[in-house]
């Protein structure tokens, strides 16, 4: 059997959160071409990712997860954990964050809005998809306070992107690990129950954005069959 040549392993399903991996990496290839990376799908409408080898892996039971080959095949869960730490050991440039001892302050925005991301657009648009779409019974309050909760947190991104294309940084800000965390979840807002975004039109703008990244394109098909 040959061995692997490529330096990384990603376990992953075209999800909101699987994307924000497979889209980090397709920009961290596109600037270093050393860095590609294999993808094994995991199907979890087939529970997959509840089968104990990948519990080894992620004892959460979620994906993605990432294999790191280069470092005697170190696994990292959770997207924000994943993104972090590709841009610590390989981002030696950082095009995609800011370096945290010359640049303290914009490197704390970006983890601020990733966690903001991360603890709050997440979890709760993950919520109002179930209630409005694959919840078997219907529970109105559940289906209205997500809904609601998402459209406020659209509303704090919306403020943020006054004047500005990317979320972190100053003027008008880098794309970074902070907008990939968000928009992947932004760009499915109609099976959260939000049909448009034209009441957030700085929202939509930086979703266009981000969308007409060649790297983003490649990153939104990866883990389709």
């Amino acid at each position: 059997m040959s061995t692997p040549t490529k330096p990384f392993l990603l376990y992953t399903w075209p999800t909101p959160n699987g994307f924000q991996a497979s889209v980090f990496l397709e920009e961290l290839k596109a600037v270093y071409p050393e860095l590609d990376y294999d993808v094994e799908r995991i199907d979890i409408s087939k529970d997959i990712q509840k089968q104990p080898w990948f519990i080894e892996i992620n004892p959460n039971g979620r994906i993605p997860a990432l294999i790191d080959r280069r470092r005697d095949n170190f696994a990292v869960f959770e997207t924000s954990a994943i993104m972090l730490y590709l841009a610590h050991n390989y981002d030696k440039d950082f095009k995609l964050w800011y370096d945290p001892v010359k640049n303290p302050n914009e490197y704390s925005e970006i983890l601020q809005w990733t966690f903001f991301a991360h603890g709050g657009v997440g979890p709760m648009q993950g919520q109002s998809n179930h209630f409005n779409r694959y919840a078997k019974e219907d529970v109105p309050y559940a289906k209205k306070r997500y809904l609601d909760e998402t459209k406020r947190l659209y509303g704090v991104l919306e403020i943020r992107l006054k004047d500005r294309d990317w979320l972190a940084g100053p003027g008008r800000g880098k794309y970074t690990i902070a907008d990939i965390k968000t928009f992947p979840w932004v760009r499915g807002h109609t099976v959260a129950g939000v049909e448009n975004l034209d009441e957030f039109p700085n929202v939509k703008a930086w979703l266009t954005r981000a969308h007409a990244r060649p790297a983003v394109q490649r990153g939104l098909e990866v883990g389709k069959a």
